[in-house]
């Protein structure tokens, strides 16, 4: 087995993609499991993945919340890859199954589905609130753990209205997943985020997506001409949620609404509790105004509060 930097002992790899590679990993100096993420070996030496990797350890490792996967260490070895130092960064190991492995037996209880959608608008609402933008959220990314959602991969995360740092007409993120406006190259902000766990929440509800589509091709273009298809008739699901689901898929960004109302209104739609920002900072680039403002929100989570009878932060 391989060891990096002799502390972190590969065990077993757990997911592969077009820029990197997870391994299930020991730490030998604090004795636990961990994941390991390092530059796949199909990827040459160009330092746009590298600097992506890089981005990623600062961006996660500012991001602490119950609902994301915690970074505990970055570095750089040859190990993993005799002649060549790759980054690797290491990350708590989540325990339990992806929410795409769950869908695959066919849509989710609304009850379930709306917890669910509740818990990554937290962990975006978390990362939203430090300028992070995820731009990768889809079933694969979100573990169901016995102790709730954990978001993963904010390996092509990225500061909220930065340049796309990819070369000109490459594309970053999951095609059914995108925001109208990312297929025009504009930056990515937390509306895109949003856009996403719209059709996350679609797809929990119906067990497909928005689209009728049997290609990526064939989904790009269809996206181009018409928005995506209404909610179909659930029994018992608040038409709240409904909404909800609508409005993150509204072509316009300003239209969508924020992730800590979103996370507030699926949270109380089901009686749960969800950990949000109770001070939002002033964002770094100006942005539309929307009707669904952090004020709203507040509101939201004032009035909850004053029926818990609490003043403590992380509210429903």
């Amino acid at each position: 087995m391989r060891t990096l930097d002799g502390r972190y002992r590969l065990e077993r790899r757990i997911g592969i993609g077009g820029m990197s590679e997870v391994w299930q990993a020991h730490d030998r100096v604090l004795d636990r499991p961990v994941a390991v993420k390092l530059i796949s070996p199909g990827v040459d030496g160009q330092h746009g993945p590298v600097e992506r990797i890089q981005a990623e350890a600062r961006s996660a490792a500012r991001l602490v919340h119950p609902n994301v996967a915690s970074v505990h260490d970055f570095g750089t070895s040859s190990s993993a890859l005799p002649g060549r130092r790759v980054p690797y960064i290491v990350m708590e190991l989540a325990e339990g199954e992806t929410l795409a492995a769950h869908l695959r037996a066919g849509p989710l209880d609304w009850r379930i589905s709306v917890r669910v959608c509740a818990e990554v608008g937290a962990a975006l609402a978390a990362a939203h609130a430090s300028g992070i933008v995820h731009r990768d959220v889809k079933p694969a990314n979100v573990m169901l753990t016995p102790s709730g959602v954990k978001v993963l991969d904010f390996g092509i995360a990225t500061s909220a209205g930065a340049p796309e740092p990819m070369p000109e007409g490459m594309i970053v993120g999951t095609p059914a997943y995108l925001a109208p406006e990312q297929f025009d190259g504009a930056p990515a902000t937390p509306a895109a985020d949003m856009y996403a766990l719209g059709v996350l929440l679609y797809y929990c509800l119906t067990g497909r997506l928005p689209y009728a589509a049997d290609s990526t091709v064939e989904l790009l273009g269809a996206r181009g001409r018409r928005p995506p298809e209404p909610l179909p008739e659930i029994d018992g699901l608040p038409p709240e949620v409904a909404e909800l689901c609508r409005s993150c898929m509204a072509e316009d960004p300003a239209r969508r609404p924020t992730s800590l109302f979103a996370a507030l209104l699926l949270a109380e739609a089901v009686d749960a509790r969800v950990y949000v920002p109770m001070l939002v900072p002033t964002a770094r680039q100006p942005a539309p105004t929307s009707p669904w403002t952090e004020q709203a929100a507040m509101e939201a989570t004032e009035a909850v509060q004053v029926a818990d009878g609490s003043d403590q932060s992380g509210g429903r």
